[in-house]
């Protein structure tokens, strides 16, 4: 579990404490109305989501409930450094911190150990366009006796079974 460092509270808490905002830093216009459409969608909906260090927005929903900028690496996913919001993005990041974030071996991908990162998979040849392929024998199927005054679909079961008559008819054909 990753822990997260609330600059309100000064303390580390898990990250189930925490919401991501999005990116960090988004300048808004001062006249919205003005906006084209397409200056707009850049602005409300585009996104960086480069890989490396990032500048988020962060909320301590289970705590303080105040938004705050954190810089995380997206490749290691660790938190590099976290500060109050509206204080200005940081020019230098501690030197330690970047170090430490950087993983120290390939990340592994797709669940594969990283030994295994630069191998690649088994590929399943198949079989000969020529040759027939193999046919399954069947399962065997139980066979259903067929009884009298019952029939086959199942809203005529339904019916049947609501009303009696399938189980009168199944009487009647046995005496």
């Amino acid at each position: 579990m990753l822990l997260i460092h609330c600059p309100y509270c000064e303390e580390e808490r898990p990250e189930l404490e925490f919401r991501n905002a999005g990116e960090a830093h988004v300048v808004r216009s001062s006249n919205m109305a003005a906006e084209s459409d397409e200056d707009f969608e850049k602005f409300f909906f585009i996104r960086d989501n480069p890989k490396g260090i990032i500048y988020e927005r962060w909320r301590h929903i289970h705590g303080c409930a105040r938004f705050f900028n954190a810089v995380r690496d997206t490749v290691s996913d660790k938190f590099i450094m976290t500060y109050k919001a509206g204080e200005p993005k940081p020019k230098k990041l501690p030197v330690a911190s970047v170090a430490a974030a950087a993983p120290a071996a390939p990340v592994a991908y797709a669940n594969r150990p990283p030994d295994q990162l630069n191998e690649k998979p088994a590929v399943r040849k198949a079989a000969p366009k020529n040759e027939p392929a193999q046919k399954q024998e069947p399962s065997a199927k139980r066979a259903s006796p067929k009884k009298p005054g019952v029939t086959k679909t199942a809203a005529s079961r339904t019916t049947a079974t609501r009303t009696g008559a399938g189980k009168t008819a199944a009487k009647k054909a046995s005496k």
